[in-house]
């Protein structure tokens, strides 16, 4: 089982930056893909970054391609969003996610091929 808490949501004004941070309790978080999705009040919760293994491979939707930026540090079980040039429209809950231990060193964007979530901190962007 691997527990995942969230950390670093806030309230910014547009233009502004966030740092996210996921630490998860696992003694293998290096065979775990990360990823990070969003949900905003109404909506599906939806993909927004995802990272490998061994950070070799990192993939954006594409509205947040340029602004942000996915990392993970495995010696401390944390993950990281770093979430640049803010816009009212990335206002929403941002989810962590882990998948199951992975064979290959991929990348997944479905929430489907994560087995474990976080509660979610809220990222609010003011206009």
């Amino acid at each position: 089982q691997v527990q995942l808490v969230e950390s670093g949501g806030g309230l910014v004004q547009a233009g502004g930056s966030l740092r996210l941070s996921c630490a998860a309790s696992t003694r293998t978080f290096e065979d775990n893909a990360m990823g990070w999705f969003r949900q905003a009040p109404g909506k599906e919760r939806e993909f927004v970054a995802a990272i490998s293994r061994s950070s070799r491979s990192t993939y954006y939707t594409d509205s947040v391609k340029g602004r942000f930026t996915i990392s993970r540090d495995n010696a401390k079980n944390t993950v990281y969003l770093q979430m640049n040039s803010l816009k009212p429209e990335d206002t929403a809950v941002y989810y962590c996610a882990a998948s199951s231990p992975a064979l290959y060193d991929n990348v997944y964007t479905y929430k489907m091929s994560y087995k474990y979530w976080g509660q979610g901190t809220q990222v609010t962007v003011s206009s």
